[in-house]
């Protein structure tokens, strides 16, 4: 049945209310968007979103990378600018340089109790600032840097993340002194968890999955930090790998590195088209005391290194050797004992008692905290790994891809292990000691 025009005016709107339909259902989003801010997250948090021109350009890039929710849609309606936790806690932030006043604030004028978690301890303290729970390192220059470098450096680095690397937030300079801003990691060092002084024959690494998962993590940042970091993925080097710049967190006991970066900002890397340095030639930067000084920590440091000064991956590679062998056998780098029939000190290396249980049996050199419960071919090839990480010549020294490769093969071995003898893998423990 055919309908008149009178009756089909009455159904179908006129062109004027047309138009007026379609363009509400453009309509741009609400002007609260280009104010958008996000709660402030908690301490454990790597970024902060903040309103102003660094939340709204990272909002404007995320409606670009998905065209469906973007306002030029005739099929869109109204946004929701709500993003989920999982989202917030990865969402990367600008670091920040901070005014000196700003960190002498946080710490009363840096007479806050220094950091005892820190290697150098003097010369760190915890803080809350800008509502984060860091901490704060107080770093010499070893080189001149200027504030647009900094940026620059900041840029590069604070962009890198690894659940196995602490985060830096950012830094500030005052005169020859660089500090950094990290995240404050909660636990305590490897060489602590290793070396208890309150009770030496406790320790929370008491299982051989608990230091397999912490060779693992450590591997696999080192690895991040060597391959997947700089500009374009060159790569950084870290120069400070030891067991007391390694935290074990106090809830799954997973190893997080600390003081990534701080070796570029400080100022220790030489630059491509900069000479290398020796022990013979001025540095830009020396003691008032004409003394030549730079950064190692004696029975970390590489052959090559203590010779020239200048770290390279391969003296990295150096130091995780060390630190694996620490792992297994719960030993110092060095030790120095008195021997009262000659008079004389003794000095021990884990390296040197590394080389020789491979020769005579690697079960009487491993951690006797452990009770002998580890799978002893796993453990002979842990040993194998580090000394050639330890070699002398360092172009010998596998690459920290394939040393990150065979230790994560080496961890499923243990893992298999466990579990064919039924052994416990999930765990709690406390940090404190009995």
């Amino acid at each position: 049945m055919c309908r008149s025009r009178k009756s089909t005016d009455s159904i179908q709107p006129n062109k004027r209310s047309s138009r007026r339909l379609s363009e509400s259902s453009r309509a741009p989003p609400s002007p609260s968007f280009k104010t958008a801010s996000i709660d402030p997250p908690s301490s454990s948090t790597f970024f902060t979103v903040t309103s102003g021109p660094t939340s709204s350009s990272f909002f404007k890039n995320l409606r670009r990378r998905h065209p469906a929710s973007d306002s030029s849609s005739s099929l869109s309606t109204t946004p929701s600018y709500s993003l989920p936790a999982d989202l917030r806690h990865h969402l990367h932030d600008t670091p920040y340089i901070y005014p000196f006043s700003e960190l002498s604030s946080a710490t009363g004028n840096f007479l806050l109790r220094p950091l005892s978690l820190s290697p150098s301890s003097s010369s760190a303290w915890r803080c809350s600032l800008r509502g984060q729970d860091v901490a704060v390192f107080r770093r010499r220059l070893r080189r001149p840097i200027g504030l647009p470098r900094l940026r620059e450096l900041l840029a590069a680095i604070c962009r890198s993340h690894h659940s196995s690397v602490a985060k830096l937030l950012g830094a500030s300079l005052l005169e020859s002194d660089v500090y950094l801003v990290y995240e404050f990691v909660k636990g305590a060092n490897l060489c602590d968890c290793l070396r208890n002084r309150v009770n030496p024959g406790y320790s929370p690494l008491a299982s051989w999955a608990s230091r397999m998962q912490v060779a693992t993590d450590v591997a696999h940042g080192l690895e991040y930090i060597h391959h997947c970091t700089g500009v374009n993925g060159s790569g950084f080097l870290h120069n400070r790998i030891k067991s007391s710049s390694i935290v074990i967190t106090e809830d799954s006991l997973n190893a997080k590195i600390c003081h990534f970066g701080t070796a570029e900002l400080c100022g220790e890397v030489v630059e491509e088209d900069e000479p290398p340095w020796s022990l013979d030639t001025p540095r830009p930067m020396r003691t008032n005391s004409g003394a030549k000084k730079f950064e190692g920590t004696r029975g970390y440091m590489s052959p090559e290194f203590r010779s020239t000064g200048t770290p390279t991956r391969k003296s990295d590679v150096y130091a995780l050797g060390v630190v694996v062998l620490e792992l297994l056998s719960g030993e110092e780098p060095l030790k120095y004992s008195f021997d009262r029939e000659s008079g004389d000190c003794r000095r021990t290396s884990v390296i040197e008692g590394a080389r020789d249980a491979v020769g005579e049996g690697v079960r009487r050199w491993v951690d006797k905290r452990l009770k002998d419960s580890y799978p002893v071919e796993v453990a002979v090839k842990m040993v194998q790994l580090a000394l050639e990480c330890v070699d002398d010549d360092p172009e010998k020294r596998p690459d920290m891809g394939r040393i990150a490769g065979r230790i994560s093969k080496l961890y499923l071995q243990s893992k298999k292990w466990g579990e064919r003898f039924a052994l416990p893998q999930d765990f709690s423990v406390s940090m404190a000691p009995r």
